[in-house]
Formats: C-alpha cells, structure tokens, sequence
C-alpha cells in the first residue's frame, strides 16, 4: 500500500479530487498541518507521495510565518532524493523556492476561471487533459515564480507565464487549481471573503462560472491524476 503525506497549510484547500483517487487505490493518506507541525520530526522522505496544498500566504513571508523555513528546508532534502513530489498553488511555489527559483508578487492576483495556454512539451505531456479545448481552469493566486532550472514547462495563462511544470522523475507542480471540486468552493469564498472583497470579485460570479466550468475540471482533473499517479508505478 503507497504511503501519502498532504501538508495542508488551511483546512479548507484540500485534497479535492484526489482523496478519492487515493482512495479507489487503497492509499493510505496522511495530513501534516504544516503552521502547526513539529518541523523537527517530520521526515518528508518518508513517505511514497508527497502532496504540498496551497494556502493564502506568500513562500517569502518566514518572517511572519517562521514555520516556512523548515518547510521548505524539508521539501528540498525530498527535491534532492527526486522522490514524487505534487505541488498545488502555495505548494508549487514551495516547490519553486526549494528548487533555488525566485517567488514573488504577480502583476495582479488572478482568481476565477480561464483556460490553460499550452507549450508544444504540455500538449504533448498528461497536462493535455486541462487544454482549452478540454476545459477551464480554477486560478486562485496572487504570488508567481521564475521557471526552476531543468524544470519543463507545460503551461500559461496570460496573467501568470508559469503555471505548471514538471521537473525531475516525478515532481509535478501547478499554480492554479486542477484537483478543486466546484461544490468545494463554497468553503473557499468563506475563507477568502475578504481578497474577494479587496479586487471587487462578487461571490455570485463565481458560483456562476464553477457551475459552468466544474464538472468539466474535475472529469480531465481525474484524467490527469489518473495516468500522472500510473506513471509513478506506485502500488
């Protein structure tokens, strides 16, 4: 039975549609809450999976976040064994800093539904699933990040350049969000109200479009995951 270790930096990002992936695979699933985590015992090269959840705060904010540094500290040591490694939003941009890339504010924040531009290596990767011919995409980010070096790039949108991208044997990172469930994202506009409010996004338009775009998302989401987590040839 594959071991997968979540670090979840807000309950209500969650796994998605990848708990039940895990699931209908009898993988055993393990959440780090990673602002409360005992950074000194948690060994994140132990398990087969590693799973980096996003969060509303920013990869350069150690100062005001503390438990970032052994975080990515961790991270790096696992980057480093080139273990199978997810990161989504926050967890991508964790995935950048570990790598030596830089992270730092978008030119604006970029929350709601728009398609994914795919590089030629996108199309031709498991990222297809997500082309725009195929489905809208979920955004919810203010942060971006430089490529990592020997990273491959697979897609863009045209607010953020780089939104998914693979880098070594088995690390997939994505900026936006691929493994949201639209009924999932009530909790978000709880939990976010106040960004909503500070760039004039009205919740009504969201449910909207997730009405519009979500079943589409998660049906290539699981697509996706499905033949990514094939790949890895874990049992």
């Amino acid at each position: 039975m594959a071991a997968v270790t979540v670090l979840r930096h807000v309950a209500f990002e969650d796994l998605g549609i990848l708990e039940e992936l895990f699931a209908a695979r009898g993988w055993l699933v393990t959440y780090v809450e990673a602002p409360v985590a005992d950074w000194a015992t948690v060994d994140l090269l132990e398990s087969d999976l590693l799973v980096i959840l996003g969060g509303p705060i920013s990869v350069y904010e150690e100062s005001s976040y503390p438990f970032l540094t052994p975080e990515i500290a961790a991270l790096k040591r696992r980057l480093d064994a080139d273990k199978p490694t997810l990161g989504i939003c926050l967890g991508a941009q964790l995935i950048a800093r570990a790598l030596g890339a830089a992270v730092y504010p978008g030119r604006e924040k970029e929350i709601g539904w728009r398609p994914l531009l795919m590089t030629p290596a996108g199309n031709a990767s498991l990222a297809r699933y997500f082309s725009a011919g195929e489905t809208f995409m979920f955004h919810w980010h203010g942060d971006t990040f430089d490529l990592p070096a020997d990273a491959v790039l697979l897609a863009s949108t045209d607010v953020c350049t780089n939104q998914a991208f693979t880098w070594g044997k088995g690390t997939l990172a994505f900026q936006c969000h691929p493994e949201v469930r639209a009924a999932d994202l009530e909790k978000w506009y709880v939990g976010h109200a106040a960004v909503l409010i500070s760039v004039h996004l009205h919740v009504r338009n969201l449910r909207a479009d997730a009405a519009r775009y979500g079943a589409a998302l998660e049906r290539q989401g699981k697509r996706c995951f499905n033949e990514w987590l094939d790949n890895l040839g874990l049992k």
